[in-house]
């Protein structure tokens, strides 16, 4: 799965859970308790702090299923600048060991 930064905030998580079986949190930013809106860009959420560029230029991400919980987590923060967090099938937050292939039916 590509990740970048045109996507809305709707489409990336729907993606998401056509490709892995699951939901997500997309958080507004760094922050961890405030959530984006489905209708803003993935760029627009950025945060501030995030690798000191500029809100458009966010980079890409390739999300696969041999990725763990946390390097998904982790590599969206880092190449787009915001927060994910990566739920298992019954709401509740994934484990960070799970490798995303596993919440596939």
């Amino acid at each position: 799965m590509e990740v970048s930064g045109k996507m809305l905030v709707k489409n990336f998580k729907a993606t998401f859970k056509e490709e892995f079986g699951v939901d997500i949190k997309v958080h507004q930013g760094f922050s961890f308790g405030q959530f984006a809106s489905d209708e803003d860009t993935l760029a627009s959420i950025r945060s501030k702090d995030a690798s000191g560029q500029s809100k458009e230029v966010a980079k890409e991400v390739e999300l696969h299923g041999n990725m763990t919980v946390a390097t998904a987590e982790n590599a969206v923060k880092d190449a787009l600048g915001f927060r994910i967090q990566v739920l298992a099938k019954d709401g509740s937050n994934a484990d960070n060991g799970s490798r995303l292939s596993l919440f596939r039916d």
